[in-house]
């Protein structure tokens, strides 16, 4: 019995890889675009949020997992096309960076920075019913700046 579990646990880890589904742009606008996803990233970072069809983001996030949760809201365009990579445009990060966006099953996907695989965060939908993913104790009277610094991995 012991065997057999081993056998099944190891083939689920060579064939993993198989199973995520890379999504073009087209696809991956379908899959996200107007729909809730929590997400925790490789860093700790974890939220909530939407994007819209306009590709600007609103949502919450809290910073390697500690502290406050800030609530985002990131203009018009944010998110931009370029041939088949979806790309992010954010003030006070001085570069423009892509993402590989992976569909792992029908609820979620793998975001990564293009060129940095373990640079990602996993998102996973969340249903219409249960309360906002958006909704937070902690508001701030502006949307929070998004700076180089934060999106620098903490060392761990």
């Amino acid at each position: 019995m012991f065997v057999r579990v081993v056998t099944v646990a190891t083939t689920l880890l060579v064939a993993w890889p198989a199973l995520a589904e890379p999504l073009g742009v087209d696809a991956a606008r379908r899959f996200v675009v107007g729909k809730t996803f929590a997400y925790n990233c490789f860093d700790g970072t974890r939220g909530a949020g939407r994007i819209q069809h306009d590709l600007s983001v609103a949502g919450t996030i809290q910073i390697r997992g500690a502290g406050p949760v800030h609530v985002v809201q990131l203009p018009p365009g944010t998110l931009k096309v370029k041939g088949q990579a979806v790309c992010a445009s954010v003030r006070g990060i001085p570069m423009e960076p892509c993402f590989n966006v992976d569909r792992t099953d029908a609820q979620s996907f793998r975001g990564s920075v293009s060129g940095l695989p373990f640079a990602y965060c996993d998102f996973v939908r969340r249903d219409r019913r249960a309360p906002s993913a958006v909704r937070t104790t902690h508001r701030t009277s502006q949307p929070m700046a998004i700076h180089a610094a934060a999106a620098t991995p903490s060392g761990n």
